[in-house]
């Protein structure tokens, strides 16, 4: 069973650990500007890319694999007044082909997945780039050993997932981190959609399947993410 993205992230415009106010620090710390070109892949309902459009009147190209996703973002875009600056197109970001130099940022917020974790995504991600543009990657990290018991790839420390970033050619600039509250914010929605969903489905053929899933990333979350898994937004130069 393919897992109902669409019904456990009903509730998210951000669909990640953070907020609209560190989404516009990011902003801040790339200098965008209203001839800033950005590059937003698994850009999901445009959640960070209303953001930024709205603050810095920079254009963004957003890429998304999921239809509602994509569907949700146009009407948001569209309701924001923003079909000038955010276009957004229902594709494969991992298949898209990208001109080289040809953009100020290019964005995988919490999407680095696409190709697997941050080192891959940024070697995708790079040649997109201008001389002197930026990446923007959001990447789980362990701020601790987990339990040996839990599966720790493909995440590593925060010292190992810069490493891996840098490796693609570029240098970090700067980090964005989730805090407990961001984690427990994103973690909440997805139970509480979970929780209407089967309260209001209980004999769909896929409950019990959800459920299991459900309940055991839940207490997944509670016994080491949350004291251990930490998420950031890592910012890099491309030289």
């Amino acid at each position: 069973m393919e897992w109902p993205w669409e019904m456990v992230e009903r509730d998210h415009v951000i669909q990640d650990p953070t907020s609209p106010e560190k989404i516009r620090l990011l902003g801040e710390y790339l200098r965008l500007t209203a001839d800033s070109r950005v590059l937003d892949m698994g850009c999901g309902k445009a959640g960070p890319g209303v953001v930024l459009a709205e603050a810095f009147g920079c254009r963004i190209f957003g890429v998304e694999l999921r239809e509602a996703f994509a569907a949700e973002a146009r009407a948001r875009v569209k309701e924001r007044g923003l079909e000038g600056l955010i276009d957004v197109r229902t594709a494969d970001a991992a298949s898209l082909d990208l001109e080289p130099d040809s953009y100020d940022v290019a964005m995988a917020i919490g999407t680095c997945f696409i190709w697997g974790h941050i080192e891959h995504a940024a070697r995708a991600l790079v040649p997109a780039v201008k001389r002197g543009g930026h990446l923007a990657l959001g990447e789980p990290y362990w701020r601790s050993e987990p339990p040996q018991a839990v599966d720790r790839e493909p995440f590593v420390g925060l010292p190992e997932t810069v490493a891996r970033l840098e490796s693609a050619g570029v240098r970090l600039t700067g980090i964005i981190a989730a805090s407990r509250d961001d984690w427990d914010r994103y973690e909440s929605l997805h139970w509480r959609a979970v929780e209407e969903w089967l309260a209001a489905n209980p004999a769909h053929p896929d409950a019990v399947a959800i459920r299991d899933r459900h309940r055991a990333s839940l207490a997944a979350y509670l016994e080491h993410q949350r004291p251990l898994l930490g998420w950031a937004i890592l910012v890099a130069r491309k030289p």
